[in-house]
């Protein structure tokens, strides 16, 4: 019997240690979390925490805090993997507001605005002080110069130019101070522009309010376990960017592909795996649906009062683990004896492309880091050595000047989203250039700028005005131009040569082209003639645009040159 009872209280501390056991674990644990990857698009930011926890047997809350306010409840995603069998039950969000800023970059922007108010209202108190001051020497002043009162004896010579001399020299005093004094307000309402911009920049992902997300997890025996949140922040973006330096020699163009990131969600991305994606997540899935177009006559109504109450649930979704990517780094040990090392250059680093059935994603090849403070960060996707098939394009009539335009085969495995570009021409930085989306495989044209070895000059030689008609009822004016192109290069160069005839929109005024002969250079609908030159070094082309345009003299036409 004792040894019964022995066993009962034996089994039931066991029991109730259990239960305490288990209430303990049930408690919310705040992880400690970091970002490992983030993948951005062109108007938000996929953002992966990872936080490493040991786990117990039975049910855990893993809380991760100080989250941005702006995160999107329904992106939320987790994962997990470790050295227990653990199940993932559910994920939570909500909003924490506190009586601080849990931005610590914003904090620091506030406490400094907050210490620039002050030197302000310090600045406009004495402000204050000098007009008051300034108002009663004027009140001195003009008591001086009054007539004196019954009574009073008129100040003697000494006593008024003594009290002059002081309200002067006061007046002085006040007038520098007052100058000093601008000056000072004006700096320092620079310094709070500053800070206010800076700090209207931060604010999106840092107010008086966080989020926090409770992730419950289930396990059935103890160890560690690897947890990643993953969750979508606007605030982020990414555009293209592009460095094209021309080698005209060799007659390649060497493409550095990049990616401007900017970012303000609230949290700096330091050393992160980032990822740029070409998927577009504001349009949709799908394709806009037409909507019946109804034509009926407006009679005025009323509007409802209606609320409309919606529940906001937190989609949950398990996504896989976060894949982080590193670059590898040759290096090259020297020693003393060794030869003095051949130079090379230094290769850009590229990214590994991932190609969807949507889009694609540019994973960069070394880690990250993007503070959050808008500020474009660049960052290499990948270089292409691209072979070019240069010509010439000029339109002397416009300007003298002749564009080098590469023909261009995109012939690496990325596609070329359209964005801005940088042209270098044999190391010359020659021009802002912009590029249009190519693919993989696509030929394109690559502005390059103009190049001053190609020679163009335009001018009229002629324009001579006759009558025309048995009765002179009728008028020509002859116009004849002279192109020059001179190929002043050591290498053979095609160059294109644009100009233009006008066209005639009335049956009353008739153009009549005499050069170049229609036969050889036919002008479009629109008047354009063109001219393809293969020019051989230091060749130099005349060519001759000569035309008439015919009109009776009640007509009154319009364009003539």
């Amino acid at each position: 019997m004792q040894s019964n009872h022995l066993i009962m209280k034996l089994l039931s501390f066991v029991l109730g240690l259990t239960s305490a056991t288990s209430a303990a674990l049930a408690a919310p644990m705040p992880v400690d979390s970091s970002i490992t990857s983030v993948t951005v698009y062109t108007d938000r930011a996929v953002v992966t925490r990872t936080a490493s926890v040991e786990l117990f047997v039975g049910t855990a809350e893993l809380v991760f805090t100080n989250l941005p306010q702006t995160l999107n409840e329904h992106s939320l995603q987790v994962s997990g993997k470790g050295t227990t069998q653990a199940t993932i039950l559910d994920v939570s969000a909500r909003q924490i507001y506190v009586d601080f800023t849990p931005n610590t970059r914003v904090k620091e922007l506030e406490d400094q605005l907050k210490g620039l108010g002050k030197q302000q209202r310090a600045l406009d108190d004495r402000k204050g002080v000098l007009e008051a001051q300034g108002s009663m020497l004027g009140r001195m002043e003009t008591a001086l110069f009054a007539p004196p009162a019954k009574d009073v004896p008129r100040p003697e010579l000494n006593q008024f130019t003594a009290s002059l001399g002081y309200l002067s020299e006061q007046k002085t005093k006040i007038a520098a101070e007052q100058a000093s004094l601008d000056e000072q307000r004006e700096e320092l309402q620079n310094k709070i522009t500053t800070v206010q911009n800076q700090l209207n920049e931060l604010r999106g992902g840092g107010g008086k309010s966080y989020k926090s997300v409770t992730v419950r997890v289930a396990a059935a025996q103890a160890g560690k376990l690897e947890v990643a949140l993953s969750y979508a922040v606007p605030g982020a973006s990414w555009s293209p960017n592009y460095d094209a330096r021309v080698a005209s020699g060799d007659r390649t163009v060497a493409l550095g592909y990049f990616g401007l990131v900017r970012q303000s969600t609230g949290e700096d991305w330091k050393d992160v795996a980032l990822t740029l994606s070409t998927a577009r997540p504001s349009l949709g899935g799908a394709a806009p649906v037409l909507s019946p177009w109804n034509v009926d006559v407006f009679l005025p109504r009323p509007e409802p009062m209606a609320t409309v109450m919606q529940e906001q649930r937190v989609m949950f979704s398990k996504a896989r683990s976060p894949i982080l990517v590193s670059g590898a780094v040759n290096m090259q040990t020297l020693t003393s004896n060794a030869p003095a090392p051949e130079m090379r250059l230094a290769e850009q680093a590229v990214a590994t492309i991932e190609a969807g059935a949507t889009s694609a994603s540019f994973k960069i090849a070394t880690a990250a880091s993007v503070p959050s403070d808008n500020s474009p960060q660049k960052v290499p996707i990948t270089s292409a050595q691209l072979t070019a098939s240069p010509e010439y394009l000029t339109v002397p009539k416009r300007l003298a000047s002749a564009f080098l335009t590469a023909k261009v085969v995109n012939s690496s495995a990325f596609p070329l989203l359209a964005g801005p570009m940088n042209v270098f021409l044999d190391g010359t930085f020659v021009a802002t250039s912009s590029l249009r989306t190519v693919m993989a495989g696509e030929k394109f044209d690559l502005a390059l700028g103009a190049d001053e070895g190609i020679s163009v000059k335009h001018k009229r030689v002629n324009k001579f005005t006759e009558d025309t008609g048995l009765t002179n009822s009728g008028k020509r004016i002859t116009y004849e131009y002279l192109i020059t192109i001179q190929n002043n290069k050591k290498t053979a160069e095609r160059v294109i040569v644009a100009d233009q005839i006008p066209v005639s929109r009335n049956e009353k005024i008739i153009v009549k082209q005499h050069a170049p002969d229609a036969k050889d250079v036919k002008p479009t609908d629109d008047g354009t003639l063109k001219w393809t030159l293969d020019l051989k070094p230091a060749e130099k082309r005349e060519l001759t645009v000569k035309f008439a345009i015919e009109y009776a003299n009640d007509v009154n036409v319009t364009g003539l040159d």
